[in-house]
């Protein structure tokens, strides 16, 4: 099954992946240009919880990995 962009739908060929949800390369280049407070920034962070965030239990801990850059 082909996965799609959580922002713009479309056939994810490249970009991030988390929580087995994608973000193309496109929207997530997009995504980190923009500044807190714009209309876009907010639609993104919408896009994001409502596929994302519900899939994380509350109060639960999530185990991530430590990447020292």
């Amino acid at each position: 099954m082909k996965k799609n962009c959580i922002i713009c739908g479309k056939p994810l060929k490249d970009g991030i992946i988390f929580s087995g949800k994608g973000m193309c390369k496109t929207c997530e280049e997009r995504l980190v240009k923009l500044k807190n407070g714009n209309d876009i920034y907010e639609y993104y962070k919408e896009c994001i919880k409502r596929e994302i965030v519900h899939n994380i239990a509350r109060g639960a801990d999530c185990e991530c990995q430590n990447y020292h850059l």
